[in-house]
């Protein structure tokens, strides 16, 4: 696939638009579109099209790329009113970047296939950060060969691309991604306030904990994150929530307990009642401070 390839990019939120700047910088034309009308501008600026609808996308693009909040979202763009599916010609490729329930992207799938057309989901992780640099890891399920045409695509946004299996593969992949993050984020903030309260440099023990057995990403960068009390949003707490809520019913539907998912589940539903939707999930630790009578930041020395 070269560079002459048309890519539409439907969803330019926190992750969408850095992911779509860097299809453009590959040098891919790219036609643009957001329900948030302000959200095209600065990819136009750059050089993409304004797409009107996801339909207009899809008949402009030779492959197309949705990054969208939830479920209902992927839905609406692609089989609702003026959707994706209105747009496509058969042999075309789409590929759904949002996070959604893999029941959900196995009949999307089977939709798209009906209409002679790809649909790969193809969920990432890597927070905005990684969006921004190009560095995501990218879990497809679906078509192997169709993943094979648009890997050059995949490779502007993403460092790891693994195919993981057939259609709503790559959502399962992304379930269990997310159950790893949200309970390793709870460890985290759990372990630095157990050390506070304790009368431990908190900032000590992560650090000393990052050379040994218990380091993860989650420990280095989030961990971070909750000593400077840094919660401007990489991942909303929302977004977790929704994310969460996808794993246990995936658990339901498969007759798995997911023990630890759900009670990490409560916790994000607490920060939720108290309005913290929109700060990136890394405040979790403040709950567990308040819980504890403990700050990160006042640890109590013995």
């Amino acid at each position: 696939m070269s560079n002459g390839v048309t890519v539409g990019f439907i969803g330019l939120g926190i992750m969408g638009a850095p992911m779509a700047h860097n299809v453009l910088k590959a040098g891919f034309p790219l036609v643009v579109f957001d329900l948030m009308e302000e959200a095209m501008a600065p990819l136009v600026a750059a050089g993409a099209t304004a797409g009107s609808s996801p339909r207009s996308v899809a008949e402009a693009a030779d492959v197309v790329l949705l990054c969208l909040p939830d479920s209902g979202d992927v839905q609406a763009a692609l089989a609702g009113p003026n959707g994706v599916f209105e747009g496509v010609n058969p042999g075309q490729i789409l590929v759904d970047m949002s996070s959604i329930s893999p029941v959900v992207a196995r009949e999307l799938a089977a939709a798209a296939a009906a209409r002679d057309v790809v649909l790969l989901d193809a969920p990432v992780s890597g927070g905005q950060a990684g969006a921004v640099a190009g560095t995501l890891s990218i879990m497809v399920g679906g078509d192997a060969q169709a993943l094979e045409q648009v890997k050059p695509i995949l490779q502007a946004m993403g460092k790891t691309i693994v195919h993981v299996g057939g259609p709503g593969a790559g959502q399962v992949a992304k379930v269990c991604n997310q159950i790893v993050i949200a309970v390793t984020i709870e460890a985290v903030a759990e372990a630095l306030v157990l050390a506070a309260r304790a009368g431990v440099d908190p900032a000590l023990v992560r650090e000393a904990l990052l050379g040994g057995y218990a380091y993860s990403r989650v420990l280095e960068g989030h961990g971070e994150r909750f000593l400077q009390h840094h919660f401007e949003p990489g991942f909303k707490t929302r977004l977790q929530v929704k994310d969460l809520n996808i794993a246990l019913e995936t658990g339901r539907s498969y007759g798995v307990p997911l023990l630890g998912t759900a009670l990490v589940h409560q916790l994000y539903m607490s920060l939720m009642a108290r309005g913290k939707g929109e700060a990136d999930h890394a405040i979790l630790v403040t709950l567990l401070e308040e819980l504890a009578g403990q700050a990160l930041d006042q640890a109590r020395p013995q």
